[in-house]
């Protein structure tokens, strides 16, 4: 059976030559994030990864996450992992040094976020929602609520989740109905159920922080009327020290199609006395807030794309150097050879890699300008740097995300029938991989709100800066005459040309026509990220290139040549198509009356 292992070297190159880990270790407060370090934080976390989560994978699908009388129990081993994890100080890594966290970039801990989503996606999604909400804390929350609750978060004590899907609100938080009622105490009394609540209850922690969105009695209607409160699982003491349980209680966990390990809680707050909630902020403002968490939870589950991708391409290539099935291709009489051998495997391999490769790329410069966003000394830059993130973060999530879908289904063609049978564990990626495209805003929902709020709204000025610096790496490639290159320039250029029209076509037609616009919402958002994955890999290509012509004989920047020239000749060649789904396709969109389907 094969067991995850780390792509460190990939990694590397990534984080050093297309992200620009030196320069973020130049901004005020990323300052200890050496080269050095940094390797030592990617090996020790590749061990974790590989000896402690990797195991315990397949084992955790199998016996999933079980309930009882308001509790959940997890798996055989998690509890034990999530003890070693929390001791060995990972949920720390990105954390403020002001509670205890250890101050290194977003750049360093996407890396290491990665390792754990590709070893065992449903131990991840605790420190994932954890994380967001120490975020949300950090920059939203009351000095009481920091002092009360970060230091235990941040070390991994305590964990976190987000609560806003309701049964008659999920991507409509509009609807939000759960009820806070103000106490003269200045404490909140919260009425409502909750779910899919991410490890909304399990045994790995001693108590659970929930963030939960909810309405005061004078809230106004929409949006603009939704409150967030903290609402622990057990009180906290005046000491720090655990205290009462809380009317918090999970009244049952869903049964799905993958991420078994991972409890997806029916939360019920107040069927007794009311659950106490402490306000986050001000009233009225909790989306807003929300929306603090939600983006540093897309970004992850984006990275749960770049996870898929690669674990699942790992698995299938050690099926496909096993296997030994017909002789070679041409070859009459010949022996037996293994799979790998054949063209058609071959290509799906090189699909898998390409987009393992892209996504981590583009997901990785995207951090790196998080870090740039941030921590930068220049308000200009700091500023130019955030709409490039707020851009791409859709991308990273949406397209990383689909990306991770077909490579697991390409997974399991590569295995043939025994990739339709549990024992290998092909199956286990798809059906994990399937739920990143859904939870923390669907495609359709992060395609729209790219065109809406992130393109048309601001006139497509960021999206053509972005297209601008694309274009100046065609000066680049220009100065390579040989076939790889030439290939690469080739699509590449028709690639950033499909972008561009597409867009303005976008930015010219959503105040006139938002339906036909929105009909190719999704075709542009896979088109952007196809051509800013291709992006990344022309860059790389180049750098590759400029290292074997300097004498190096790695043959991994060879590899990365040839990957990128297969990224060009079979991905970024569909650009085109998309660009005209998007131009030419809300017709057919939209041409059938309801009552027709």
């Amino acid at each position: 059976m094969s067991e995850y292992i780390a792509p460190i070297r990939d990694m590397q190159f990534v984080l050093r030559e297309l992200a620009g880990l030196e320069q973020v270790a130049q901004l005020p407060g990323c300052e200890e994030a050496t080269p050095d370090l940094v390797d030592a934080v990617l090996e020790e976390a590749a061990k974790f990864a590989e000896e402690v989560l990797s195991p315990l994978n397949i084992s955790g699908d199998a016996e999933g996450a079980r309930w009882h009388d308001k509790a959940v129990t997890m798996p055989a081993g998690f509890k034990e992992a999530y003890k070693l994890f929390a001791e060995s100080g990972w949920p720390a890594l990105a954390c403020e040094p002001e509670w205890g966290g250890q101050g290194l970039p977003k750049l360093v801990s996407a890396a290491v976020g990665e390792m754990w989503k590709s070893a065992n996606h449903s131990f991840s999604l605790c420190p994932l929602l954890t994380a967001g909400a120490i975020e949300a804390l950090v920059l939203t929350g009351s000095e009481q609520l920091k002092k009360d609750y970060l230091e235990k978060m941040v070390s991994g004590a305590w964990t976190g989740t987000m609560n806003l899907t309701e049964p008659n609100a999920g991507s409509d938080l509009a609807a939000v109905r759960t009820r806070a009622e103000p106490q003269a105490d200045g404490t909140y009394r919260i009425f409502g159920q909750k779910i899919f609540i991410t490890y909304g209850e399990h045994d790995m922690a001693e108590n659970i922080v929930h963030l939960v969105l909810a309405r005061t009695p004078t809230a106004p209607e929409g949006v603009k009327g939704i409150s967030l409160f903290v609402v622990p699982k057990f009180l906290v003491n005046a000491d720090g020290s655990i205290g009462v349980r809380n009317d918090a209680y999970c009244v049952s966990i869903e049964h799905k199609l993958g991420i078994h390990a991972s409890p997806t809680a029916i939360m019920a707050f107040g069927d007794h006395s009311g659950a106490i909630g402490y306000l986050v902020g001000e009233e009225n403002r909790g989306l807003e807030y929300m929306f603090i968490m939600m983006n540093a939870a897309r970004f992850g589950v984006g990275l749960e794309g770049v996870a898929a991708c690669e674990r699942s391409y790992q698995r299938a290539r050690d099926y496909a150097r096993d296997r030994i099935q017909c002789t070679d291709v041409g070859v009459r009489g010949g022996p037996k050879v293994a799979i790998i051998a054949h063209p058609d495997v071959r290509r799906m391999l090189m699909t898998m890699r390409a987009h393992a490769e892209a996504t981590r790329a583009l997901a990785y410069v995207v951090a790196a300008a998080h870090d740039a966003a941030v921590h930068h000394p220049d308000a200009a830059e700091r500023k130019r740097n955030q709409s490039f993130v707020d851009l791409m973060i859709g991308v990273v999530k949406g397209w990383s995300t689909e990306c991770g879908v077909t490579m697991a289904s390409i997974g399991v063609q590569v295995h043939g029938g025994m990739g339709y049978v549990e024992e290998t564990g092909a199956a286990q990626h798809l059906r994990d991989a399937q739920i990143s495209t859904i939870y923390e805003g669907t495609t359709g929902i992060q395609a729209n709100d790219l065109i809406g709020r992130k393109i048309a709204r601001e006139g497509g000025a960021t999206l053509r800066a972005l297209i601008a610096t694309m274009r100046a790496l065609d000066g680049d490639l220009a100065g390579r005459t040989d076939g790889n290159f030439v290939a690469i320039r080739k699509r590449f250029r028709a690639g950033v040309d499909a972008l561009a029209d597409a867009g303005d076509w976008l930015v010219a037609t959503y105040a006139s026509d938002v339906r036909a616009a929105s009909a190719g919402a999704v075709p542009f958002l896979m088109l952007f990220g196809t051509v800013a994955g291709g992006w990344q890999m022309a860059r790389a290509a180049l750098i590759a290139q400029a290292k074997i012509d300097g004498g190096d004989s790695d043959p991994f920047y060879a590899a990365k040549v040839v990957t990128a020239r297969f990224y060009a000749d079979h991905v970024l060649s569909k650009a085109p198509g998309l660009a005209s789904s998007v131009i030419d396709g809300a017709e057919g969109v939209m041409g059938l009356a309801e009552d027709m389907f």
